[in-house]
């Protein structure tokens, strides 16, 4: 597949989960939340401590995430990645993109082995769906 039919495959999804959710306003794993929310996706957001952000009740890991979620966009460091990563394939997450300094070749790896669509090539859902600050 190409990477627009990746993402196109991503954005697809029923619901989504962010990983690595943030409450902080400026903090991209924020960004990416409020942009969901911006063209009505359904969205929730993984941060093991809060409890909600952006008016949104929070799952502490992908574990939790609601069953009907196919898509997460993974918003962590490359070495949290790769345990994210073992999860949603654990969980049976289809599609997973790592924003711009989540990736790492050993996630995208597992991603490849385990036939999940991955979006990892430095593509920015913020850029792509068209995110604008409040």
């Amino acid at each position: 597949m190409t990477i627009a039919e990746r993402i196109e495959t991503f954005l697809d999804a029923e619901a989504f989960g962010v990983v690595g959710a943030s409450s902080k306003p400026q903090k991209y794993g924020n960004k990416v939340l409020r942009c969901y929310q911006q063209h009505q996706y359904a969205v929730t957001p993984v941060n093991p401590v809060a409890k909600t952000i952006e008016g949104l009740n929070c799952v502490a890991s992908v574990d939790e995430l609601p069953s009907h979620v196919d898509s997460i966009s993974v918003i962590t460091p490359p070495q949290v990645t790769e345990k994210i990563v073992d999860a949603a394939i654990a969980k049976g997450i289809r599609n997973i993109w790592m924003q711009p300094g989540a990736e790492s070749t050993q996630a995208v790896a597992a991603c490849e082995a385990a036939g999940v669509n991955v979006i990892a090539d430095g593509s920015c859902i913020l850029v792509v769906l068209g995110y604008h600050d409040h």
